[in-house]
Order: C-alpha cells, then structure tokens, then sequence
C-alpha cells in the first residue's frame, strides 16, 4: 500500500472515529432534550432529518458514480493507447528495412518512458521529466518516420503509418488530462461535512434508548465510512493502475 493509499484508510478510519463520537455526543444530547421537555421535544425533527440524510445519500451516490465512471475511463485509455502504440509498431514493417530498426529503437524508449509516468505518479518531478522525455521522444519517431518517406515507393506505407503515430501521440494528451482531472475539493468536503451531520442526527434518534445500541452505532459509521473509502480509493487506483498490465 502507497503512502497516498495509506493517507486515504488513515482519513476514512478518523471518520469512522468522529461519527462514532457524533453518535455518543447526539444521543447523551438528544437524552438531556427528553428530560428537558418530555416526549414533545424531538417534534419536527422528522422533516431535518429526512432532507439532511436524503441530501447525503445523493452526494454519496452521484460522488461513487463518478467516481467509478471515471475510474473505467482511464483504463479505457490505457487500451487505447496500448492498441494506438502496437498498431504504430507493426505498420513500422511497411517501411524499407533499412529506416525500421532505429525508429523501432525509439519506440521501445518511448513505452518505457510512458511506463515510467504511471509507476511513479505519486512523484511530481519524475511525471514532469518522463513527460518531457515523451514529448521529445515523439518528436524524434515523428522525424525519423518522415525522413524515411521520401520516394514515391514509400508513400503508401507513409499514408498508413504517419496517421498511426499521429493517434498514438494524442491519446497521451487525453490521458494526461483524464488522470490530473479530479471533482472539486470542496465536494469531497461537503461529502464529509454530511455525513458527520448525519451521524449527529443519527445519535439524537437514538435518545429514546436508555442504553447506547453499539451494534447500531458501529454498523452505521463502519458503513458510510467504508462508501466514503471506496470512493476515494476509486482516485488512487485510476492513477495507479499499472501500465505493465495493458501496454
């Protein structure tokens, strides 16, 4: 497990902590409301409630859809670009034998450098150099691919292999931005903030119990605290999916 991965399980068990303390601290104030004012006193609470829970649940259910749409999105472009950058290799045997073995060196340089972004995505400054390191890399196959089309017997193999290379160069651009692309952080926030109101709701509706229900009160923290895990967890695997795996 990642250092990001570990502050993701730190957070959802800290969570997990403050809702079983929400619930205590609502239910021992929900108690010193009933002796206060009788049975009357949770009148109208009902309406609270039921829009703060309903609210919570649809953040949680848009945020976790998202969350996993986005998640199939970038492994769709890892196929993608696996596909884009074999399809570019094998029309490299269209070419005269001559021009293929220095451009097919370059391609293995480039996979490895495109390998090397999404192992160490957690590293800002290796993501930037292995990109720049792409990008100069595609200008060098770019170069080479059309410095080997200059007669007339290689433009059909030209016709088919520049497209090819043009595609498998932009879909490194649609993955950089589909792996940097993220919700707002104050969604997240709000994610929190509700589920934290609705522990503290949850802990004035089980003022009527003398004793606490601990049964109750794990299973409802440990359940959204876990939902709220996953969807966090969905961003760490989309970043590091590995690459080994598809390309």
């Amino acid at each position: 497990m990642n250092n990001y991965a570990w502050g993701v399980f730190l957070l959802t068990l800290s969570l997990f902590v403050f809702m079983l303390l929400l619930l205590e601290w609502g239910r021992r104030k929900g108690q010193r409301r009933l002796l206060r004012d009788g049975e009357k006193a949770s009148e109208g609470d009902g309406t609270v409630n039921g829009a703060i829970f309903a609210l919570m649940g649809l953040l949680i259910a848009f945020t976790f859809s998202g969350a996993a749409s986005r998640f199939d999105d970038r492994r769709n472009m890892i196929v993608e670009e696996a596909n884009a950058i074999g399809a570019a290799y094998l029309r490299l045997d269209l070419l005269q034998p001559g021009a293929q073995g220095p451009i097919k060196e370059l391609f293995r340089k480039y996979v490895d450098s495109r390998l090397d972004i999404y192992q160490n995505f957690q590293n800002e400054e290796l993501i930037r150099a292995n990109i720049a390191k792409s990008n100069q890399l595609q200008g060098e196959i770019w170069r080479s691919a059309v410095s080997a089309c200059p007669g007339e017997p290689s433009r059909p193999a030209c016709m088919l292999l520049l497209p090819a290379l043009n595609e498998m160069f932009d879909i490194t651009t649609t993955r950089t931005v589909a792996t940097i692309t993220h919700p707002p952080v104050v969604i997240y926030a709000m994610l929190f903030l509700f589920t934290l109101a609705g522990a503290l709701l949850a802990g004035f509706g089980m003022a009527g119990n003398k004793k606490r229900n601990w049964t109750h009160m794990v299973v409802f923290s440990a359940t959204l605290s876990f939902a709220i895990y996953v969807i966090l967890d969905f961003r760490v695997s989309a970043q590091g999916i590995n690459p080994h795996q598809s390309v």
